[in-house]
């Protein structure tokens, strides 16, 4: 199983998901080009950082680790860069677990508002934020239905504030996009795995309507709401959200004593 992460974020997020999967699974997390640990490129590179070139690591990663063919897991934009990955490889992917995901209509006024947005969030970051009482709880709050402990929330500020800013501002105008909206409904059309499509019941960043409007297009898509949650349900309600896997995956009915 391999997982890819969100805007902003780490492979760490998905560690709690990955220790409940890990009995049926080898869990390979990684950090995307420009996030986490990833190494930083010189600002000047000829780096870009589409989800074409996301896709791209993703095949070199699996052909560097000679892994012909895996379950694939994708969060918001790791879900965009998965859909894409596994509409453009369907030989390389058993089967695509995605949450937080789905399609969009472009509006330039809209997105032109959203990406100058985008670019303050990022040019506006600051080491003492981490220093700040409760400002892990703040920025996630947006993201959120309920608030998780600050054990599981500063990690995603640390995160946040170690991304590279060519990466994070590059990402929201690639993924959030005229283009994007003009082919991602091609990609999950494209699907021919079985797929699993998760929605926070709550989620304010990627609507459960996107999702809705993208399991339309195809048969393969099971399209599952969890209620009471965000944009991360993995963690916001673990028991529900690993039920839904456990139940696609085929696994055993879980108990609360197992879950994470």
């Amino acid at each position: 199983m391999v997982f890819v992460h969100g805007w902003g974020g780490s492979a760490r997020y998905w560690e709690q998901t990955a220790q409940f999967l890990a009995t049926h699974f080898d869990c390979l997390l990684y950090d995307l080009r420009g996030f986490g640990r990833s190494p930083q490129h010189n600002p000047d590179s000829a780096f870009t950082y589409t989800l074409d070139d996301y896709a791209e690591d993703l095949l070199a990663l699996l052909d560097g680790l000679e892994l012909e063919r895996v379950w694939l897991m994708g969060h918001s934009l790791g879900a965009s860069i998965a859909t894409v990955f596994a509409s453009r490889y369907p030989e390389r992917v058993e089967r695509l677990l995605l949450t937080c995901s789905g399609i969009f209509a472009y509006n330039p006024l809209t997105f032109k508002a959203f990406h100058w947005a985008g670019a303050q969030v990022v040019r506006l970051r600051f080491d003492w934020m981490q220093q700040v009482p409760l400002a892990e709880h703040l920025f996630m709050a947006r993201f959120l239905y309920r608030p998780l402990p600050s054990a599981m929330s500063k990690p995603f500020l640390e995160d946040y504030l170690m991304a590279q800013g060519a990466a994070a501002t590059a990402t929201i105008r690639t993924a959030v996009s005229e283009q994007a909206a003009i082919e991602m409904p091609g990609h999950f059309a494209n699907l021919q795995m079985p797929t699993l499509l998760i929605a926070g019941q709550a989620d304010q960043i990627i609507p459960p309507r996107l999702g809705r409007a993208a399991a339309c297009l195809n048969l393969y898509i099971d399209y599952q709401e969890i209620p009471r949650t965000g944009h991360f349900p993995m963690l916001e309600a673990p028991l529900a959200y690993q039920q839904v896997l456990a139940t696609f995956c085929g696994f055993p009915s879980i108990k609360p004593s197992t879950v994470l």
